[in-house]
C-alpha cells in the first residue's frame, strides 16, 4: 500500500496517509531529537511521496515541535490546505499555573490559541486530548485489545498507535546476540523493555524480515498497520533515512501463518473479564457456531449431551 492510498479515519470521513508523519522528534531542545534543518527535511520527504497527516503535541519540544511545523508548512496555503495537522492539548508549558495545561474550558481555549499561533494557521483539523485513542501498540504492547480496541471498532473510531517499535526495541538494533553490549543511548529507561520475552519477538522478527528480504523494523510496523481498527500508524523517525526505511514497511504483506505465529507469541494478559469471556461463550452458545465462532461443551456448568436437563 502506497502513502498516498488514503484511509479514512474511523467513521469521521476525514482521509489520511496510512503512516502518519510524528513530530514528537522535532527539535533539539531536551537534547535528543532531530534538527530544524532534518525535520524539514523529513517533512518533505513524507510530502513528496503523498503523505498528508502530520502529528504533533502542544508539550512536544517545549512547543518547537509546532513551531518547525509552522514556519516550515503552517504558514504557506499552498502546503497547509492539503495537510491534515493533528495536535494534542492537557500539557502544561507554564511552570506555576494551575490552569497552563489540564482539560477545563479554560485550559483547552489557552492551549488551542497558542497552538494556532506557533503552527502558523487559522485552523487545526484534529485536535484530541493527550491520550486520546492514540495509544501506544505494538507486538510488546497489547493490553489495548482487551478495550479500547473493541470500543474503537464498535463506535467506528479510528486508532492512530505510538510506539509501533516500543521506543526502538523492535528496530533490529537490538538482537539476542548483542545482548548485553547494545544499550538505549538516548532513552536509557528503554532498557527495561530489554527481556527474554523481547529477544523471543525479535527472533521470530528477524526470521520472517529473512524469509520476506525485508527488515525487522518493516516486519513489526506491518503487523501494526494490519491490526483491525487500526487507520494510521504514527512514525517517529528521527533521520530522514529512519523515515525512508520505516516508509518501505507499506510494501509488506504478512502471510496469515506469520501473522499468527506472532500473534500467538505476543498473545497478551488482558484485565478481567477478558480471561473468562471464551468461557462464557461456552456456557450461552450450547455448542454451537456463532458469527463464525465455534463453542464447545462445558458439562462442569451444564449439560454434556442433547436432552441431559430436567
Amino acid at each position: 500500500m502506497p502513502l498516498d492510498h488514503y484511509v479514512t479515519l474511523g467513521r469521521s470521513g476525514l482521509r489520511v496517509s496510512p503512516f502518519c508523519l510524528g513530530a514528537m522528534t522535532f527539535g533539539e531542545d531536551l537534547g535528543w531529537g532531530s534538527s530544524v534543518r532534518e525535520s524539514e527535511s523529513i517533512i518533505d520527504r513524507y510530502l513528496g511521496l503523498g503523505g498528508n497527516f502530520i502529528d504533533t503535541a502542544n508539550l512536544y519540544t517545549k512547543g518547537h515541535s509546532e513551531k518547525i511545523i509552522g514556519d516550515h508548512v503552517g504558514r504557506h496555503s499552498n502546503k497547509r490546505d492539503r495537510l491534515v495537522i493533528a495536535t494534542k492539548f492537557s500539557g502544561n508549558l507554564y511552570i506555576g499555573d494551575p490552569n497552563g495545561g489540564g482539560s477545563s474550558r479554560k485550559s483547552i481555549v489557552a492551549q488551542c490559541e497558542q497552538s494556532l499561533r506557533r503552527l502558523q494557521t487559522d485552523y487545526i483539523d484534529l485536535y484530541w486530548l493527550h491520550i486520546g485513542l492514540q495509544i501506544e501498540y505494538s507486538l510488546l504492547e497489547r493490553t489495548v485489545e482487551g478495550e479500547l480496541m473493541p470500543m474503537a471498532r464498535e463506535l467506528g473510531l479510528g486508532v492512530t498507535p505510538w510506539a509501533p517499535l516500543k521506543s526502538g526495541i523492535l528496530s533490529g538494533k537490538y538482537t539476542r546476540q548483542n545482548a548485553g553490549s547494545v544499550k538505549p543511548d538516548r532513552r536509557v529507561w528503554a532498557a527495561s523493555f530489554l527481556h527474554d520475552k523481547a529477544y523471543a519477538v525479535i527472533d521470530e522478527l528477524q526470521r520472517f524480515a529473512g524469509q520476506l528480504d525485508t527488515t525487522v523494523a518493516r516486519v513489526a510496523l506491518a503487523w501494526v498497520q494490519g491490526r483491525p481498527g487500526v487507520t494510521s500508524t504514527i512514525l517517529g523517525a528521527r533521520t530522514l533515512a529512519q523515515l525512508d526505511d520505516n516508509l518501505k514497511a507499506l510494501d509488506i504483506t504478512l502471510s496469515a501463518e506469520q501473522s499468527a505465529t506472532l500473534d500467538t507469541l505476543t498473545t497478551p494478559t488482558l484485565n478481567f473479564p477478558a480471561g473468562i469471556l471464551k468461557m462464557v461463550a461456552m456456557v450461552h452458545a450450547g455448542g454451537t457456531t456463532i458469527n463464525g465462532e465455534k463453542s464447545e461443551l462445558l458439562p462442569a456448568f451444564g449439560p454434556a449431551k442433547p436432552d441431559d436437563h430436567y
